[in-house]
């Protein structure tokens, strides 16, 4: 396979190299150089909120141009859909129970082999610079400029290998500021680069920009299909609208009633509303937490925002809604701030694609794009991830590379995020360690699909008791049909993607699938000795 992406390269540098011997206009020192990559990482963005992907509810011009001008993948999927676990399986290749973060509350050993060290020994400058998220200090990394655990999205302090230090401003522009002056310091070497671009955004809370501050106002954002799904008879049958689904429970697990990440009953007026702390007069949840972050903004930011989120206080107190109306306008609300966070960061990739073009950098440098995981926005009732359900697993990848990968491809093959280290590795001329369990995404980039490509792919959930209260769950998804099994309860799922893409009705007790069901049990434990899972989790 390693031999096959070698041939896939040095097929795209031919081509390269003759488009440069017509036009003359390169020399032949820069065509030999390593490519650069920059490593776009956000945090919690859905697929289903960019445009390239078919969002009809945001539009996002310059992840589409990074769409348009290299490849999309439309089934990309994550091992394990939280935080620290997925920025674990993105170093390493692995996933979590050999790399040892299986969930948000332990310490990465950042000893082991990752893909910053493979590039850094093989001459590459580089560089972390944003949100790391994993608690032990970066490795195989020249420079860092990292948040502090989660950050913050405004005024934040940055810790480096020096220092720790605080910015005024908006996260995403300072990130995108320091991405900047770090390849304009690189980049007359002879060394290629590597920068991993790491973003808060789009992260709960979710404070917008202050440029941002209300530009949804008047636009009324589309529900989810399954917005009104009544996992739990939030909305009792008084308060329900015609809208609201009619989920045959006895067909689901139960954990979906036990979940806590309901946008009508876990949703909360100072932290995720972020109404100004002192209108509040109830104490809820994180109340505490919510003044914290507020007593961080400048006078003048705390000014602009009680201007306009205020206003949103006063809206929600005299409309005193109940039921399915107060769901929808909840959903306006967290939907319309997670947005505008995807707005700021879609505007600071243009600022540095437009940099690369001045700079006469964009044709050999690689851009990927990629999130931790998905989320839900709205779909179920719910926020947030952790699920192996569609909007949680998926995550949006694109790449582009104006000297190696064709413009406008789309790829449908199934991929993962333990892919995205063997895959840099390969895209820097260098064979990725076999102790990686990934398959490299080189020959996909190239419209070449290998013969022995996956037809299936393992996701495997630990943190339970947890934040959100998800209980673990292990999986095999294949192109139709994605097996659930709720381990530590011993209850199955089966859904029929084909005939219900939204999930809502379990077909694992259904006799018609039960031939189904036997196949996907047995490519599940191929797949769990594949990756050598063990029987008992050790946390």
């Amino acid at each position: 396979m390693l031999e096959k992406n070698r041939l896939y390269i040095v097929a795209a540098a031919l081509v390269f190299l003759v488009s440069v011997s017509i036009t003359g206009c390169q020399s032949e020192d820069k065509i030999s150089n390593k490519p650069n990559i920059v490593f776009v990482f956000t945090d919690d963005h859905a697929s289903h909120a960019i445009s390239a992907y078919g969002s009809d509810i945001i539009e996002t011009p310059n992840m589409d141009r990074l769409a348009n001008e290299g490849i999309l993948f439309r089934n990309a999927f994550v091992t394990n859909s939280i935080c620290a676990p997925s920025r674990a399986v993105l170093l390493t290749g692995k996933h979590s129970h050999v790399n040892g973060q299986l969930t948000n509350g332990q310490e990465f050993d950042g000893d082991q082999l990752t893909f910053p060290k493979i590039l850094q020994e093989a001459g590459y400058q580089t560089a972390l610079i944003g949100k790391w998220h994993l608690q032990s200090n970066p490795t195989g990394y020249d420079h860092w400029d990292i948040l502090p655990g989660q950050g913050h999205y405004y005024n934040p302090e940055f810790i480096t290998q020096e220092r720790t230090h605080q910015i005024e401003g908006y996260v995403t522009d300072i990130i995108t500021d320091k991405v900047i002056n770090w390849i304009d310091d690189k980049q007359n070497s002879d060394q290629p680069f590597m920068v991993s671009y790491h973003h808060k955004a789009p992260h709960r809370n979710w404070k917008p920009h202050p440029d941002d501050l209300g530009m949804f106002d008047d636009v009324k954002i589309p529900e989810p299909e399954t917005l009104f799904a009544n996992w739990s008879g939030e909305l009792t049958d008084e308060q329900a609208s015609e809208d609201v689904i009619d989920v045959e429970l006895k067909n689901r697990t139960s954990a979906v009633e036990t979940q806590e990440m309901t946008l009508m009953n876990h949703f909360y007026k100072g932290w995720d509303l972020k109404f100004p702390p002192d209108s509040i007069e109830i104490e809820t949840r994180h109340l505490d937490l919510w003044k914290s972050r507020y007593n961080r903004f400048t006078e003048e930011q705390k000014a602009e925002w009680d201007q306009v989120f205020g206003k949103y206080y006063q809206e929600y107190n005299e409309s005193e809604l109940e039921g399915a109306e107060r769901l929808s306008w909840i959903y306006q609300r967290y939907i319309k701030d997670y947005l505008s966070t995807i707005k700021s960061v879609d505007d600071n990739l243009g600022r540095l694609l437009d940099y690369l073009d001045e700079e006469g950098l964009a044709d050999n440098t690689i851009i990927i794009y990629a999130s931790d995981q998905g989320f839900f926005l709205g779909d179920h009732g719910w926020y947030d991830k952790r699920w192996m359900y569609e909007e949680s697993l998926r995550f949006p990848l694109m790449m582009r590379w104006p000297d190696g990968i064709e413009a406008g491809i789309e790829n449908n093959d199934l991929v993962q995020n333990i892919d995205l280290a063997p895959t840099v590795v390969d895209f820097s001329g260098l064979d990725a360690p076999k102790e990686m369990q990934g398959m490299s995404l080189v020959p996909l980039t190239q419209n070449l699909t290998p013969d022995d490509w996956r037809s299936s792919i393992y996701y495997h959930y630990y943190e339970f008791p947890g934040a959100h209260e998800v209980q673990r769950h292990y999986g095999v998804r294949t192109d139709r049909y994605k097996l659930i099994h709720y381990y530590q309860i011993d209850e199955w799922e089966l859904f029929d993607l084909q005939k219900d893409p939204n999930e809502i009705q379990s077909v694992y007790n259904d006799s018609e699938y039960s031939e189904i069901v036997n196949e996907l049990k047995a490519e599940l434990q191929l797949l769990r000795d594949q990756f050598q899972v063990p029987e008992e989790d050790s946390l």
